[in-house]
């Protein structure tokens, strides 16, 4: 994925955590798999204590915004670049496209890249909670190691596919304002529950980014190619529920989802890429949009 060397990269947007936070410390990938189906991509970091244990660790550093950000070749070279300029992507279309088709104001929700560990909203977070959206302080999180993990999930670590892990939070930011994000209860899981419908919802949102990202006056991106739509399609369905439940060591339970299968994540941002409406993606069938 390339940012354009005439894209505005002056807004000063995502900030880093740090403060000294306590939190539950968990182990590596494994730990990343046994979390995985409550917590990847959009779950409550408040609750990863009861799942990875009592340990604790401090973390340190002091809050700010990220430096160095305000250059193409920063947003292509720099992972937590690249966070802050998908975010900063991703809020430009949805200024567009959520007044036009579901009559609805954008608001911007906060950005925070960390490092370790950081309090939110929600409760205290690491890298092993995943990228998360805490509707408590309608801001995303982010810890750029987790993108390291994704080759061990079966996904692709390219550019557009950390991307489309940063729109699809955003995506749930796009509920937030919608009222609907609440209708997700991962206490009631199952393939066709609203837990599976809400994150299936926030792919193809995501999908929706990626067919305006590289259109339009003031688009960041270059025109995006197959391959690279591939890598993102790739990494939805490495996050899907019977993935990370076979890597886990576990059988497929589809009683127990709370994201969608592989093949229904893949195929959700698809939809989202290709037809580049929120009608295409009313997974609640709600019928509100124009």
């Amino acid at each position: 994925m390339t940012f354009r060397e005439d894209a505005d990269y002056s807004e000063k947007y995502a900030r880093t955590g740090g403060g000294g936070r306590r939190l539950a410390a968990g182990g590596g990938i494994g730990s990343l798999l046994l979390v995985g189906l409550f917590l990847l991509l959009g779950g409550n970091p408040g609750d990863i204590g009861e799942i990875l244990g009592d340990n604790t660790q401090q973390s340190s550093g002091e809050a700010g915004y990220l430096e160095g950000c305000d250059s193409a070749e920063a947003a292509n070279t720099r992972a937590d670049c690249r966070v802050e300029e998908a975010g900063v992507s991703t809020n430009k279309v949805w200024e567009k496209v959520l007044p036009e088709q579901a009559g609805l104001q954008y608001t911007k929700p906060g950005l925070v890249v960390f490092t370790n560990s950081t309090m939110s909203g929600c409760g205290m977070a690491s890298a092993n909670t995943g990228p998360f959206y805490c509707p408590a302080d309608d801001t995303a999180y982010f810890d750029v190691s987790f993108f390291n993990q994704l080759e061990k999930l079966g996904g692709d670590n390219a550019p557009l596919a950390q991307m489309y892990i940063v729109a699809h939070e955003f995506g749930h930011h796009v509920q937030k304002i919608e009222g609907t994000l609440g209708l997700s209860n991962y206490n009631q899981p199952g393939a066709d529950s609203n837990a599976v419908k809400i994150e299936l919802q926030a792919d193809c949102y995501a999908g929706i980014w990626a067919h305006h990202a590289d259109k339009g006056e003031g688009a960041m991106l270059e025109t995006i190619t197959n391959d690279q739509v591939r890598s993102a399609v790739e990494t939805a369905a490495a996050v899907g529920d019977d993935n990370i439940q076979k890597r886990s060591g576990g059988e497929v339970r589809p009683d127990l989802w709370t994201h969608g299968s592989s093949a229904d994540r893949a195929k959700a941002f698809m939809t989202g890429y290709q037809q580049g409406t929120m009608k295409s993606c009313d997974t609640l069938g709600r019928g509100v949009y124009k």
